[in-house]
């Protein structure tokens, strides 16, 4: 049996910074659209039988790819289908958050304000967790529908299974479950007040983060337990522990550059593509942080960033 027997349609040396929001990437040896759940599913098993390692690409957000690309093969998701029941919303993985965000606000529903701006999908948010400080994916999650590579079974999972921290969740570290599809719990609210508030985070995200420029968004989780009596710093105006990116500030690294991938002058948690970055040039700067990082303060940032070699 050979791949192209068994996927119809299946493209070879596909460039893959052209799906992702870092623009840096080399090319897939394989590279298949999943346009369905069930295609999806049939395109994992074909894999496994071809002893073919594989890797889902959602929105392709918080993502940087080697330079050298991916030697297996990349399931692109597709299948974006929601509907609302009642207050709540069921949506497929490969669903942008954008297209959930204007269709809850145009129903008047509250919960999906912090994804204004994300330019990720429904999969790959709950995957990470993502959201702001006070709010995120696994607030508003009531069940995930997900694909167990072990039994090759979909299997249904509350919220409490999913086990979600900061930048986190189950998903995340047992690579046999695949998210396929999601139910969020949302609630009635007012229609100019969550409008206000996709305003608020917008024009939030606007004055500061850099988005003139391609990037994979934040580098870094947010170290736990480093306050500013930790650090000898004292900031009277907050009451929140340093920031990665404060961290990254403070060490002098703002405006650093290797080749053409720079840390963002407007904030220092964010490497920014100035046109041909080369993964190699963005890895050499992520070490350069997390070293001087460590040496200043004592704290190993981990990255919130996925790695594709």
């Amino acid at each position: 049996m050979t791949i192209d027997k068994s996927l119809p349609g299946i493209q070879k040396n596909i460039l893959l910074k052209n799906f992702t929001t870092f623009k840096i990437g080399g090319k897939a040896k394989y590279f298949y659209v999943a346009k369905t759940k069930k295609d999806l599913i049939l395109t994992i098993k074909t894999a496994k039988e071809l002893k073919l390692p594989f890797f889902i690409l959602g929105g392709g957000s918080n993502l940087l790819i080697s330079d050298d690309g991916f030697k297996g093969l990349v399931i692109k998701i597709l299948f974006s289908k929601f509907y609302f029941l009642n207050s709540k919303i069921i949506a497929e993985a490969g669903t942008r958050l954008g297209d959930l965000v204007g269709a809850s606000m145009g129903k008047s529903l509250t919960g999906l304000e912090w994804a204004a701006g994300i330019p990720g999908t429904v999969g790959g948010a709950i995957n990470g967790n993502a959201g702001l400080p006070n709010e995120s994916a696994g607030d508003i999650v009531k069940e995930i529908e997900a694909f167990d590579l072990r039994d090759f079974k979909i299997k249904k999972f509350k919220n409490k299974d999913c086990k979600f921290s900061y930048r986190d969740s189950v998903f995340k570290h047992k690579k046999n479950l695949i998210i396929l599809s999601a139910a969020l719990q949302l609630k009635k609210g007012n229609k100019n007040k969550i409008t206000e508030k996709i305003k608020k985070y917008l024009e939030y995200k606007k004055n500061t983060q850099p988005l003139d420029y391609p990037s994979a968004g934040s580098v870094f989780k947010n170290p736990k337990g480093f306050s500013a009596a930790r650090t000898g710093k004292e900031d009277k105006s907050s009451s929140l522990s340093f920031t990665a990116a404060r961290m990254i500030e403070e060490c002098g690294l703002k405006g650093k550059k290797i080749g053409n991938a720079k840390i963002s002058e407007k904030h220092a948690n964010f490497i920014v593509n100035l046109g041909s970055a080369r993964a190699k040039d963005v890895e050499k700067l992520i070490k350069l942080m997390k070293q001087k990082v460590k040496n200043k303060f004592g704290a190993v940032l981990e990255e919130e960033i996925t790695v594709l070699s």
